[in-house]
């Protein structure tokens, strides 16, 4: 899938019932919903006919579930690097439930109490980078939303949480690379999904605001 230098594919879990809630899922460790089951389906579909150098996977069972229903559970090997965000005591708790104790509360700057920090989380994005650029040859990750968004921004340089730019959908495909050298890392593609779904997700989303 890729030209003259490696990518880095990142698959996003699919869809759970926090997920749909709004509510913070770190570490605790929730199956996929059955539309998330046919969400991994239809990403396998996205990537069939393509070849990795090497699978990785989050040790939880919505990524490890969403490997194996892509296609790549037979290829994958767990790294606990890959595994969310922790955010302690915001863990099973909406943004807006903590906003209505804590206003200027931002994840990405603030990190969790009992969690991670910023840093924290960004020191394991660090490691996954420097394992990825040592294979010369295309890699597929699944993961969850909140690590991937940071892993997108230090594999550019910048700070961990500049990933509160970019946004990611469940099951959705995204991919990192370089251009003209190794010393130029870009971002090739991100947050890939069928248009109707992106859409479905924008309404929900939508919804969770207004409550």
């Amino acid at each position: 899938m890729s030209d003259a230098y490696p990518v880095v594919y990142l698959a996003r879990h699919g869809e759970t019932a926090w997920t749909i809630s709004g509510q913070h899922t770190g570490v605790t460790d929730l199956r996929l919903t059955a539309q998330g089951e046919t969400e991994a389906v239809r990403l396998g579909e996205r990537l069939e006919g393509s070849a990795f150098a090497a699978v990785f996977t989050s040790p939880l069972q919505r990524a490890v579930r969403t490997c194996e229903l892509a296609g790549f559970g037979s290829a994958a090997e767990v790294d606990p690097d890959l595994v969310e965000w922790n955010y302690g005591a915001y863990e099973g708790r909406t943004s807006a439930d903590i906003r209505a104790e804590r206003p200027d509360w931002q994840l990405f700057r603030d990190g969790c109490p009992g969690g991670e920090s910023p840093d924290q989380i960004g020191a394991r994005a660090d490691r996954v980078v420097r394992r990825m650029r040592a294979i010369e040859r295309d890699v597929l990750l699944f993961s969850s939303g909140h690590f991937l968004r940071v892993l997108g921004a230090r594999w550019l340089g910048l700070e961990p949480g500049a990933g509160r730019y970019f946004l990611l959908g469940t099951a959705s495909l995204s991919a990192m690379g370089y251009e003209h050298d190794r010393s130029q890392p870009v971002i090739r593609l991100w947050d890939e999904m069928p248009h109707q779904r992106r859409i479905s997700q924008a309404q929900v989303r939508e919804h969770r605001e207004k409550a």
